[in-house]
């Protein structure tokens, strides 16, 4: 039996103008357990997509179905942004708290989580990141690297069920990228990962699609 898929996307269409078409009758879908690369050329409409999943860009037809309900209002939305995290590709866009350990705790305090409990969860997601000790640091101090990082954190202290990752290897350096690897293939989460970092990518994902057109196409088949 098929399982029902996490996301789907079902003949979605999305502009930013009438010369700016970018989502053209897009359909997809993201299986339970699934680890997808989603490629593109840059403008093809990636991060759009990966927006239009949780609510902050809608489409102009068609429509977004996330976890067995299909999403229309911004209250519909509010489930699916608890269960999918969404790393920003601007690391600037996701952090807005003074220190890092309380970007971190942000997400599980307004879950309703223990604060004992949250500030386990910060500390045990900041030491699988190699940032054990950050807690303290002031956030807009942190170099591009460490802030995509600290980011990545806030995204994975929430817990949630899909993972949108929008360029997670931008600024980070080789001994990061590793670490960044090993994190994300011991965690059981579906992942769609947005990165022009190949080998990083094909370390991750286990299928890839390709965003050409505007519309969802298999990837060639050099990509794997």
């Amino acid at each position: 039996m098929n399982e029902t898929p996490l996301i789907q996307l079902q003949d979605v269409q999305f502009s930013y103008g009438p010369e700016r078409p970018v989502l053209l009758g897009c359909n997809f879908q993201l299986a339970p357990g699934q680890r997808l690369a989603l490629l593109g050329q840059n403008g093809s409409g990636k991060t759009t997509l990966l927006h239009m999943i949780v609510g902050l860009l809608r489409p102009a037809a068609g429509h977004v179905e996330a976890f067995g309900k299909i999403c229309a209002s911004e209250a519909d939305f509010h489930e699916v942004r608890r269960r999918a995290g969404l790393l920003f590709q601007d690391a600037d866009d996701q952090l807005f708290c003074p220190t890092v350990a309380e970007d971190v705790a942000f997400g599980p305090l307004n879950l309703g989580k223990p604060r004992e409990e949250v500030w386990q969860i910060v500390a045990d997601t900041l030491r699988s990141l190699g940032l054990d000790g950050y807690g303290r640091r002031i956030t807009y101090r942190l170099s591009g690297g460490e802030k995509r990082l600290v980011a990545l954190a806030t995204v994975l202290a929430m817990q949630p069920d899909v993972l949108l990752l929008d360029e997670p290897t931008s600024e980070l350096d080789e001994a990061a990228t590793e670490r960044l690897v090993d994190v994300l293939n011991g965690l059981p989460q579906a992942i769609i990962v947005v990165s022009h970092n190949r080998p990083f990518w094909r370390r991750i994902a286990t299928t890839a699609v390709e965003l050409r057109d505007g519309k969802i196409e298999a990837a060639s088949a050099g990509d794997f």
